[in-house]
């Protein structure tokens, strides 16, 4: 039987929309519907695999009682470890840009409007009679970019206390990723964990329902920005046209008018000619699909249960190239990189979704690369839940489980060639087999910790095992691991990783094998302090130990070359590790 529990409703919120510079007409500003005196919420969770489904709703109604999840301190940690239930909405408060002295809250509420009815139930997939097929935005013709263009005009017109309403739906980033709503006594957050994925791709499915719905066209699907392709590589031509709907004033003006991007931008434009653009771009999706990515928490990132810290470790994609590509698109001209270079404000830009999509796709095409490649089967990630409004403006809980096949949300992906499948970065030519003497450099033990990584750092790591057979690779991954990455989250940061590399680190070419991976964070906040620490920041490093015939040392030579913030990054220390996968 699903449990329940009534909280008090509070006053209605009211909306400023000084800085929201999408609306500007009096007509549009509107506050939040008053409620009814009491807001139940209800979900009946049908997880058969799940034995202890009872235990977990007592301990959410325990956790319901007085306030945000009030009693959440009282418990132990292990009883705490469960899924992260869906957010309080009257509970919603205050986002923040920056948590300095003193705060920065942002100047509109992005909290939604609050249900009138008093059930929020579980949402029922619909069935689906035919897919639509999101497609690839470089493709599409005038006929589809003018119904686009509609959908946003009529999203955009609808009243701000619409949950529809454009304003609205880039809320719903703002309110999950800059601290508006708590659970278990702690800031919800989305991002730098195993949320990333699910949350987004429940996002994009009702905005695009929502879309759809207000052209009347059940079989309208957002474009997915094709930057995982050379031909998409660049803003999309039908964002770039000044006075439609999904213009946007505040991007990054120099990159307009076919610019080609750099997947792992970090603050400053590559020195190099488009096509070495377009070929670092493929190393870099390389590395992140398949190299680094060959297990579920390495590709979705870290666990993140009921009652455990906000953004315990990203997965590959999140990190590079999703976090550079909004820092490309983000308007250096604005305080915080707005719209697109901040978390808070993303979704004021309609190419987020188109971002999105493509984020999304690479769930689906990463589950088709190996046998390990699966999507999570922890019940703790399972069973862990969303607030969304649909089409018809009615609020529903949603569950990750529901989510995991895109087909059974009715829809598909235009396919596209995907040449960074077959780009595995080469040896350089002029260092080629030329190994670096691992005693020629400092141990790990001898550089970590560093308070601030501010210039390239150069030391040798031990390994746990060399020559391991091919049975004790598929069964474990070795990894390269950063213990302790702190940093200021409100700060954009980048570090690149090398193996065996010589003096010749800072150049512009990273489609080479000596190229492990990146770090980047984009800058959001959370409560205390404004300092976070990633316990572990890990790379895999099997075939690269292959390819760069190192599999028979017992140390390696690890290169860290900071981009952009390594000021503000600190690390404890770095080891080699043997993870089942």
């Amino acid at each position: 039987m699903a449990s329940s529990f009534v909280l008090q409703a509070p006053w209605a919120i009211t909306t400023n929309l000084s800085c929201f510079p999408s609306f500007t007409k009096p007509s549009h500003v509107f506050p939040h519907k008053k409620p009814n005196n009491k807001f139940k919420v209800s979900c009946n969770q049908n997880n058969e695999a799940n034995n202890s489904q009872e235990k977990v709703e007592r301990r959410n109604l325990l956790l319901g009682l007085g306030g945000i999840y009030g009693a959440a301190h009282l418990l132990p940690y292990d009883a705490l470890a469960s899924p992260i239930p869906s957010p309080t909405i009257t509970q919603c408060s205050t986002a923040f840009i920056d948590d300095g002295v003193p705060k920065i809250p942002v100047c509109y509420t992005c909290c939604p409007p609050i249900p009138d009815k008093k059930d929020v139930p579980c949402y029922d997939l619909p069935l689906v009679s035919g897919f639509r097929v999101r497609p690839a935005a470089q493709t599409v013709d005038d006929e589809y970019i003018a119904k686009y263009n509609e959908a946003y005009s009529r999203m955009k017109a609808l009243p701000t206390d619409d949950p529809r309403s454009f304003m609205q739906q880039a809320n719903i980033h703002c309110a999950y990723c800059n601290g508006a709503y708590k659970v278990g006594g702690k800031e919800l957050q989305v991002h730098f964990s195993w949320l990333f994925f699910p949350f987004h791709r429940w996002y994009l499915y009702f905005h695009e329902r929502i879309l759809a719905s207000l052209i009347g066209d059940p079989t309208f699907a957002l474009p997915y920005w094709n930057w995982d392709h050379p031909k998409g590589m660049h803003l999309p031509d039908m964002f770039d046209v000044e006075g439609t709907s999904i213009y946007n004033e505040r991007r990054n003006q120099k990159h307009r008018n076919g610019f080609i991007m750099d997947l792992g931008y970090a603050g400053e434009d590559v020195v190099a000619n488009d096509l070495q653009k377009m070929v670092n771009n493929l190393a870099i999706m390389y590395r992140q699909m398949i190299t680094n990515a060959p297990c579920p928490l390495l590709f979705f990132g870290k666990p993140y249960r009921l009652g455990s810290k906000p953004s315990p470790g990203m997965g590959t994609i999140e990190n590079v190239p999703h976090n550079s590509i909004h820092r490309w698109v983000g308007d250096p001209r604005q305080p915080n990189q707005e719209d697109m270079g901040n978390f808070y404000s993303s979704g004021k830009d309609p190419a987020f979704f188109s971002l999105h999509a493509n984020v999304d796709r690479m769930w689906t095409i990463w589950k088709t690369l190996g046998r390990k490649r699966k999507d999570i089967s922890d019940p703790d990630y399972l069973d862990t839940e969303f607030f969304f409004y649909d089409e018809k403006a009615k609020p529903f809980r949603v569950r990750v489980q529901d989510c995991l096949d895109e087909k059974k949300l009715g829809y598909t992906f235009q396919p596209m060639d995907t040449p960074w499948k077959n780009f595995k970065p080469l040896l350089r030519k002029n260092t080629k087999n030329v190994k670096i003497d691992p005693n020629s450099v400092p141990p790990a033990s001898q550089v970590f910790p560093i308070k601030k990584l501010d210039k390239i750092v150069t030391f040798s790591v031990a390994r746990p095992k060399k020559l391991r057979t091919k049975k004790e690779k598929e069964d474990e991954e070795e990894l390269l691991t950063f213990k302790n990455v702190e940093l200021d989250v409100r700060k954009f940061v980048r570090f690149d990783v090398f193996l065996n590399e010589d003096n010749d680190v800072i150049a512009n070419e990273v489609d080479r094998t000596e190229f492990v991976g990146s770090f980047a964070n984009l800058p959001h906040i959370h409560d205390d302090p404004k300092k976070e620490k990633f316990p572990e920041f890990s790379l895999a490093i099997n075939e690269l130990l292959e390819d760069l015939k190192l599999e028979g040392d017992d140390l390696v030579v690890v290169t860290l070359v900071p981009k952009i913030g390594g000021d503000n990054v600190s690390i404890e220390a770095v080891e080699i590790q043997l993870v089942p996968c």
